[in-house]
């Protein structure tokens, strides 16, 4: 069991600029038989009272020796959620999260931590026995500013499962570590995070913009001030996948749409799994435009059959090896993740933060709503592009002498 924390300790900081002090050049490091650093578990939830006791059960039996404090971020539209904590788990604190998205629910649960290492959970994560204890002594070993390990997905449901193996295999994942595991060592972000709070102030915390992808932006800061991000391959944490077909879509859009606006902040962070998604819904709608235009079948279908054919066979491979029933349901999981992902990224926020979760986290309509945005989206693209034809035509000359200059070239300046 954890040793709480007291109830009577000062507010933590506010986020202070300046240099990390948990780079790798000035990490201070805790003697040995020195105090366990006291720890703060964030929890940041928007009515989810059907999954977070099970969060909760899992933070609240570690076995860390230290002193531990649990804050969950409530972003609920009912009080079920905050009614069912205060009735089973007491010496849990609740704070409010008006805006009801994860970021401001972070924010909100740091302005009152008091812990000096901050460990992340997720209302649909679980932490194994041992987790918080490990992630710790990581920290001291390597001298990370934030460590994390594999996020490992269990569904309930057939869809669930079939969604788990998905988000576990190379054809949805890429090759990103905390997916599909790897060998210890530094990486670009880490699944949840289990952090230490000074190196999180000194480069402000997480950005209240990002309603996703939040935390791949806030670790590439870290990185970009010198601190190592680390993978601890022993170290799990289990999460529950979204239950629908809807559900994964309006998630994994969201999850293009953010991507994109935090490779627009940090070019630098761009990885060729990222761009897999859009090249490829990219494709699919060039297929469809030379199939509406006549080309011929052999061409038109080229990349929709290889793509059939790849995500098919894949998925049958990956039922066969995992002994998996749900693997049937595989082909629509991935078909629905990489087009949605696709879709989100070439569609992002028309400004970084539109609204708060009640306006953009659930879009009025649900996916209906969403493809609503998409096709907004392509219809602003599609009057701009008019509008820049119609100038260059109003410009253009209507007679003249020949030109002296060779032949016209086509330029890439827009």
């Amino acid at each position: 069991m954890v040793t709480p924390l007291s109830s009577d300790r000062p507010v933590a900081p506010q986020a202070r600029p300046g240099p990390p002090e948990g780079t790798a050049r000035d990490r201070r490091r805790r003697p040995a038989g020195g105090t366990l650093p006291s720890v703060s578990v964030v929890i940041p939830a928007r009515d989810a009272e059907a999954t977070i006791a099970a969060s909760l059960d899992s933070v609240l039996s570690q076995d860390y020796a230290g002193a531990v404090e649990v804050i969950v971020a409530d972003g609920s539209e009912t009080a079920a959620m905050s009614e069912m904590i205060r009735r089973r788990y007491p010496g849990v604190r609740l704070v409010p999260n008006p805006d009801g998205t994860i970021v401001p629910g972070i924010n909100a649960a740091l302005r009152v931590a008091a812990g000096e290492v901050i460990v992340r959970c997720d209302a649909h994560s679980f932490l194994p026995p041992g987790y918080v204890r490990r992630a710790i002594e990581t920290l001291e070993k390597t001298g990370a500013a934030n460590v994390g390990g594999r996020q490992v997905p269990v569904g309930r449901t057939w869809f669930e499962r079939s969604a788990a193996l998905a988000m576990s295999t190379p054809l949805g994942a890429g090759d990103a570590r905390h997916r599909i595991g790897g060998a210890d060592g530094p990486v670009d972000s880490a699944y949840l995070g289990v952090f230490r709070r000074d190196v999180l102030d000194a480069v402000g915390g997480y950005d209240p913009v990002m309603i996703s992808a939040d935390d791949c932006e806030f670790n590439w800061r870290l990185r970009e001030h010198g601190a190592t991000i680390w993978f601890d391959s022993g170290l799990e944490a289990t999460y529950r996948p979204r239950a629908t077909f809807a559900a994964l879509a309006r998630q994994y859009f969201n999850y293009g749409r953010w991507r994109r606006v935090m490779l627009q902040r940090h070019p630098a962070a761009v990885r060729s799994r990222h761009l897999a998604a859009p090249s490829l819904l990219a494709g699919l709608a060039a297929a469809v435009f030379l199939g509406w235009t006549g080309a011929p079948p052999v061409v038109s279908a080229a990349l929709p059959s290889l793509y059939v054919s790849a995500v098919v066979v894949g998925s049958l491979a990956v039922g066969i090896r995992r002994r998996e029933f749900a693997a049937l349901l595989l082909p629509l999981v991935l078909a629905t993740m990489h087009v949605t992902w696709g879709a989100g990224f070439f569609c992002p926020p028309r400004s970084p933060r539109r609204g708060t979760a009640r306006t953009t986290a659930r879009t009025p309509g649900g996916l209906r709503g969403e493809l609503r945005d998409m096709a907004a989206n392509l219809n602003i693209l599609v009057g701009r592009q008019q509008e820049r034809d119609m100038r260059q035509t109003a410009d253009r000359p209507s007679a003249g002498p020949p030109s002296d200059k060779g032949p016209a070239t086509m330029s890439t300046a827009s």
